[in-house]
Order: C-alpha cells, then structure tokens, then sequence
C-alpha cells in the first residue's frame, strides 16, 4: 500500500486530459498538444558540442557531489552581474540543480515540518503544492486575479496566514498566467517577508522568454531581497535544455546552505558534462539566444492574432512560452477543454489544474513550429465557429 501522502497529489485535471489524449490517440485522432511547456526546439549545435566532447572523457563519470564544480558556480555569478547587475557569492550564493524542479520541490522539505504553513499562488505551478503536501505542510492559497494583473494583493492576504507562514513563492513570469512583475512589486515583497519573517522563493524559469523589447526583472535586485529570499532559475527554456535536467537556486546564504545540506541526503549533484555545458551556456553573449526569443514570439502572435479572428479575444503575453486565456464560450475549463480535444484535436491544460482561481481560463504552450500552430488556429477556428455565431 502506498504511502498516504500519495493520495494528495493526483493532479486529477492534467490525468482526466492525459487519459483524455491516449484514447483519441488510440482512436486515430490528429491531435496538436498544446499542454506541455517542453521546449520543442534544439539547443544551439555549440552546446551539443561541447556536451559530446565532455562525456568522452575519461575523467567526467565520478560525483560531482551537491555543490558541483566551481566553474558552473562561477558562470552562474557572472550571468547574474551581466544580467541583473546582482553580485553573488559563487561558493555560498549559488547551488547547482538537477532542474529547477529539483530546487522547488526539496525547498519544502529543507524549510517545512508538518503542520506548517506557506503562502502558494492560486493559479500556480503544480509542484508548489505537491511538494508542499509532501512535506506535510498546510497551504494557504495566494488569489492571482487578472484585476490584480495575475500579481498577489499583499494588503488582502491575511495578516494571521502571514504570521504563521514559513515561505512564500512567487514566480514571474508566471506559469500559467504569463503575467510579469516589476522591481517596485519585489520591493514591496521584500517588506512583507520582513515585516512576517518569511523565506521568499522566486521561480524565475521564463525570465529570458520575454518579447517586444520587455527584459522582466530578478527578484533579487529588489534592495534587501538577498536577506529574505532566494531565486530558482533553469537552463531549459533559455537554451532548451530540459532534458538535461540543470538549474540552479542564487540568494540568501543561509537557504542556500540549508539546501544543499538537504540534497547531500539525497542525490550526488549534477553529471560533470552537463555541468560544463551548462556553463558554457551561460556565457554565450545575450544575441544567442535572441533568435529563440523570435520564435516563439512568431508563435504567440500566430496563435492570439489568429484566434482573435475567430472571436476568442486573448491577452498578448510580454514572456513566458504560455498563453492565459478566458474560456470564450459558456462552459467550465474542463469541458471546454476535453470538447476542443475532441472535435479539434487540439490539446490545451484547463486552468483549474493550476487551482481554484484558475477556473475560467485555460493555458495554451507555444512549444509547437509555425506551421503547426497555423493548422492549431485553423482548428480552433472552425471549432469556434458555431460555438460564437
């Protein structure tokens, strides 16, 4: 028999819509997914280089062990001084990950005994619960309204809730919502961890998927963010590394540390190759990654402008790979969801996955080529067709 725990996390939405998606498969179905934010595209041919020649050397197959190698450390400061204009401690600042997954979900287990609290945002990331109840934590849900741009009214969150919360996440831009947050905002953030003593976890993921000249800002260039807060960050959008699995968390000394005595428990660190591509990565200069920037900004534009025309009014996203929208018909997400699957082959995540206050929206990837989404678009079209008059 399983562990209890377990029976919390079944994510039922994104099951019923996978189940979903294997039976019309199995039907013969043409489907175009549009649910996972995998990135479809290949890391530039530079990277794979340098990966092939490292894995065939002779020296690369021993524990790298949780801090990894200085060299990957060090990239990871010096990206943050050209980027953010953040200075960090490579040996007590930075730690690498096996993804940034990897860095959210152990946060919990190194910062929350059961019983404990923490402030989620509602819609959020699944794994900000999951790896919550996996701790044995309670959580208290952070409303994220489009009145509110998809940001947390600090003001509206109960001062009680507050008091007793250990960690707060954030994340922006925001998966599901797309929604971007200023450096006045992370002020304000940083008040309020002080002001209740919380640890802020800032999932900084799609921080480099941003279009039409917006450069979204770091949590940590907020004054003092260092002194409650840390930063997850992932190499898998950026260079469309996912399945490497590499991240790595940056701030607060005493977090970092504390996580990385926990994942010493847990795992032998990052395969050494992949840490050397990894730095390589990051010392690209800024123009390589520009042109992934492109594409899915084509994609976005594909996908709004050409839903637009079938009467499904969408918000233009300034970063992330996702698009946030409102059901454009009188139905629930689900079975909104589950029809367009059915009648137009197009797979989409109903935003209650993502929490209660999700309901009424659901969230399209751009993980697909041009052409694809044209054909998406075609579909929708049609499907909306007589669904709007």
């Amino acid at each position: 028999m399983p562990a209890k725990r377990l029976s919390g996390l079944g994510a039922s939405v994104f099951t019923e819509m996978d189940n979903l998606k294997k039976t019309l498969e199995q039907e013969g179905k043409s489907l175009i997914n549009l649910s996972i934010g995998s990135p479809d595209r290949a890391p530039a041919e530079e990277l794979r280089q340098i990966l092939s020649r490292a894995v065939l050397e002779d020296t690369q197959y021993g524990y790298t062990l949780t801090r990894g190698t200085g060299e990957f450390r060090k990239a990871c400061a010096q990206w943050y001084r050209e980027r953010f204009d953040v200075y960090l401690d490579p040996d007590s600042e930075v730690l690498p990950l096996m993804g940034s997954q990897d860095g959210l979900a152990h946060i919990f287990l190194t910062y929350i005994d059961p019983g404990d609290l923490a402030l989620i945002p509602d819609p959020g990331y699944p794994i900000y619960t999951a790896g919550l109840l996996l701790a044995g934590g309670e959580k208290a849900a952070i409303p994220l309204l489009e009145k509110n741009g998809f940001l947390p009214n600090l003001q509206e969150i109960n001062p009680d809730l507050a008091q007793r919360a250990k960690l707060m996440f954030l994340n922006y831009p925001n998966n599901p919502t797309a929604a971007v947050a200023s450096l006045s905002f992370f002020e304000e953030v940083v008040e309020f961890a002080k002001t209740y003593n919380l640890l802020i976890c800032h999932d900084a993921a799609y921080s480099e998927l941003a279009f039409d000249g917006f450069r979204p800002v770091s949590f940590l260039q907020a004054r003092g963010a260092k002194e409650v807060g840390i930063e997850f960050h992932s190499l898998s959008k950026t260079y469309n590394l996912a399945g490497v699995r590499l991240g790595f968390a940056v701030g607060n000394s005493e977090a970092i540390g504390a996580l990385a005595q926990l994942k010493s428990n847990i795992d032998y660190g990052v395969f050494g190759p992949v840490l050397t591509m990894g730095a390589a990565a990051l010392s690209l200069p800024e123009s390589s990654i520009e042109e992934n920037r492109r594409a899915y900004q084509r994609r976005r534009d594909i996908l709004v402008e050409g839903c637009a025309r079938a009467g499904w009014k969408m918000p233009l996203p300034q970063g992330s790979m996702f698009i946030w929208a409102q059901v454009p018909t009188k139905q629930d997400s689900v079975t909104f969801a589950r029809e367009l699957a059915r009648e137009a082959g197009v797979i989409v995540v109903p935003g209650r996955a993502f929490g209660d206050h999700g309901e009424g929206y659901v969230r399209l990837a751009m993980v697909q080529e041009d052409g694809i989404l044209e054909e998406a678009v075609r579909r929708i079209q049609e499907f909306l067709k007589n669904r709007l008059g």
